[in-house]
């Protein structure tokens, strides 16, 4: 019966991308701790990621389909865009790279007022660029079909012809010694543009991602200024921001929607000289 279980939650993973513990639980008529052991013996044999309230089909060279991605930690990417919004004001410039993530952030600045942005993400593009406070340039380039991402070297020529205020950026993985992991190297060579091109390097991940596998490095948490997450769960990691001065903001822990904290990029530069000649792909 568990084997015949287990058989039928990987074939509704496949057919998802992920799986949920309480709708399982209702699926097969037991109970929620069942769910969570078969999808623990699962995760242990490396055929499903676990992330929160269930689990996504493991792969460290194919992402997950698009819509699938949206259903994960939904209301933590909501939360962690609207803190990373909080830390842009209005009449500044900046990017926001593909992803369901950076696509909260977008959501979140919708009532900014005189803000350039530029990204390689339809769907971001199609969010804003009705509104008059806002200006968007699209990076050109192929368009893919599974999520809207542009990518490819024609968007990374647009992009260096850009230095902005902050870069919003999203990963697909965090690796436990802090690396930041995609999938597309097209992708990867965008992103990384991205970041040597802001003076703020803004991540946004939630807490699956520290149980997500891929095979592509963008770069590491050292290269970035500001991280914005739902929550760390390693203190090895929490321990690597503080020592790489990464400014660590977790929305389940220290975030006050009704306090949001904006982070002037050019004032920040004033204070601390160092942020940006020590990483040295955006010093220039």
């Amino acid at each position: 019966m568990q084997v015949a279980r287990q058989q039928e939650i990987m074939d509704l993973a496949r057919k998802a991308g992920r799986v949920n513990v309480e709708s399982l639980s209702t699926h097969f008529a037991v109970s929620p701790q069942t769910i969570r052991k078969d999808l623990k013996e699962l995760s242990d044999r490396r055929l499903l990621d676990r992330v929160h309230g269930g689990a996504v089909i493991a792969s460290s060279v194919q992402n997950l389909a698009y819509q699938a991605r949206r259903l994960i930690a939904e209301t933590e990417k909501r939360e962690i865009g609207r803190a990373a919004a909080a830390l842009v004001p209005s009449n500044s410039s900046l990017f926001v790279n593909i992803g369901t993530t950076t696509e909260e952030v977008a959501r979140a600045l919708m009532h900014h007022t005189g803000l350039l942005l530029i990204t390689n993400n339809l769907h971001v593009a199609s969010m804003l660029y009705p509104l008059e406070g806002i200006d968007i340039v699209i990076a050109g380039g192929p368009v893919r079909r599974s999520d809207g991402g542009v990518v490819g070297s024609l968007a990374v020529e647009l992009i260096e012809n850009f230095k902005v205020d902050f870069a919003i950026v999203g990963v697909s993985a965090i690796d436990a010694d802090g690396a930041l992991l995609d999938f597309d190297v097209r992708e990867i060579q965008v992103a990384k543009t991205i970041m040597a091109n802001a003076r703020t390097v803004v991540l946004v991940a939630d807490s699956s991602k520290f149980s997500r596998r891929a095979s592509t490095r963008i770069g590491h948490l050292r290269d970035v200024d500001v991280f914005v997450t739902d929550k760390v769960p390693s203190p090895a990691l929490k321990e690597l921001c503080l020592r790489e001065k990464v400014h660590l903001i977790e929305t389940s822990v220290d975030w006050d929607p009704n306090q949001p904290r904006q982070l002037d990029a050019d004032a920040d530069d004033a204070e601390d000289g160092e942020t940006h000649d020590r990483r040295g792909a955006r010093s220039s």
